[in-house]
């Protein structure tokens, strides 16, 4: 355990932190998900920009690798394409 007050701080803002990132990755996991499962493509269209957006905030936040987001938004654009 620590024992400077700093390093006890950084504890506390850490978890905070932490929840965060992780509801925030979730989120845009879930928001991915139901986007992948709608047929319609003017619904799909209508969703696309949302998510991105979600995905080119967790990238700028370090929490996914920029690749990756980089990945996912190919491959979601890729596949509103096709609809």
């Amino acid at each position: 355990m620590a024992n400077h007050k700093s390093a006890l701080k950084r504890i506390r803002s850490n978890e905070k932190r932490r929840v965060l990132n992780r509801y925030q990755h979730k989120t845009t996991r879930n928001a991915i998900k139901k986007l992948r499962e709608v047929t319609d493509a003017k619904e799909a269209e209508k969703m696309l920009p949302s998510v991105i957006s979600m995905v080119d905030k967790l990238a700028k936040k370090n929490i996914i690798h920029s690749n990756k987001a980089a990945n996912l938004k190919a491959q979601l654009a890729k596949h509103v394409g096709a609809l």
